[in-house]
């Protein structure tokens, strides 16, 4: 396994932004995994694991230690029965490495329901279970079966079921208290070969009229136009790609919360479900694109070579040499308003490398 030094950051970002790392290598198999992780141990410097860089903003100083790149790859596909024995539904196990959206179009185009709203996500297969990355009314917990990795505490490759990762709003126990603990390599994903496509959200129903049955290569491919609108879809030479994606997660509070909020405005804001277990808890989720709008901030908004998505509010972007420290600063901006008006204080969603 190669091990560079000093290698440039900001091309494996989605950002474009970033300082070097001091080491950098990939790992093209679980035994360079292993090989690299003790590399670093022995050395006694911090090791970050890099997939697609699509939710990430690395410092402008970079990092001082080792960027272990992820390229493990290859698809294998099962067909087994599902809980009641009788209909087929079927296994893909995915190695970390592989590009989310091409694995993506791969199940639609072999007719697989599950994950079809999550067409145009960039990044890649192994980061999907540490966020539970979802979009236009899917996330990943529902169609994970199994995710395998490399634990750094007991140096050996584990395995977990969907109920032992902890799922949750944008987290599981890869992303909060186990943080930094496990090396995705595998996740192996259930699917109904035939089934419907997901239609929750508000835009694809708009999108198919009442009694059309659409097929899941239409939803998915309405679901990338739905990003490209937003500037949610990697367009070579289109500024507003330059992101980390939605920069701020939707805030769940309270009805309470909720109901102050609306009552200080003229026009009743908008909400959403928060998922069955906050709405036993009198939880809903709230946009965080409609509280930073009504704190002041519109599209294009910009700080230095920083601003706000022309297309979206929630994605902050790169125009063109924007630095770490630029973004930050926007985003300090965007939080300090949006908590003197309404008392909520956004959560960043990226990654934040060398800060």
């Amino acid at each position: 396994m190669l091990i560079e030094e000093n290698k440039p950051l900001a091309p494996f970002t989605t950002f474009g932004i970033g300082g070097p790392a001091r080491w950098f290598a990939e790992a093209a198999s679980e035994e360079e995994i292993a090989e690299a992780a003790a590399w670093a141990g022995e050395r006694r410097v911090p090791l970050f694991v890099l997939g697609g860089g699509s939710n990430l903003l690395v410092s402008d100083a970079g990092f001082d230690g080792l960027v272990l790149r992820i390229g493990l790859r290859g698809i294998l596909a099962m067909n087994t029965p599902d809980e009641t024995g009788q209909a087929e539904q079927r296994i893909y196990r995915v190695a970390a490495g592989e590009d989310w959206n091409g694995f993506v179009q791969r199940t639609v185009l072999e007719n697989c329901a599950g994950i079809e709203c999550l067409a145009g996500i960039p990044g890649t297969a192994g980061g999907t279970p540490v966020q539970n990355v979802g979009a236009y009314g899917q996330e990943v917990a529902s169609a994970i079966e199994r995710v395998r990795a490399y634990d750094l505490q007991k140096h050996e490759f584990v395995e977990f079921a969907a109920a032992e990762c902890g799922f949750a709003y944008r987290r599981s126990r890869f992303n909060s208290e186990d943080r930094g603990r496990y090396i995705v390599t595998r996740v192996d994903y259930r699917l109904t070969p035939g089934g419907a496509p997901t239609r929750r959200y508000a835009e694809l129903q708009k999108a198919f009229p009442e009694g059309v049955q659409p097929s899941l290569a239409e939803v998915a491919a309405q679901v990338r136009l739905i990003r490209q609108a937003k500037g949610m879809l990697i367009v070579e030479g289109d500024s507003d790609c330059r992101s980390a994606g939605s920069f701020f997660k939707n805030p769940i509070v309270t009805d309470e919360q909720f109901r102050q909020i609306a009552d200080a405005v003229e026009k009743a804001p908008p909400r959403f479900p928060a998922g069955p277990e906050a709405e036993n808890q009198g939880q809903v989720k709230f946009p965080a694109a409609w509280l930073i709008e009504q704190a002041g901030f519109a599209k294009g908004y910009a700080l230095g070579a920083a601003a706000i998505s022309s297309r979206h509010t929630l994605a902050l972007v790169n125009r063109g040499g924007a630095s770490a420290a630029e973004i930050l600063a926007l985003a300090g901006q965007i939080t300090a308003a949006v908590e003197e008006r309404f008392g909520i204080r956004l959560e960043m969603e990226p990654v934040m490398l060398g800060f």
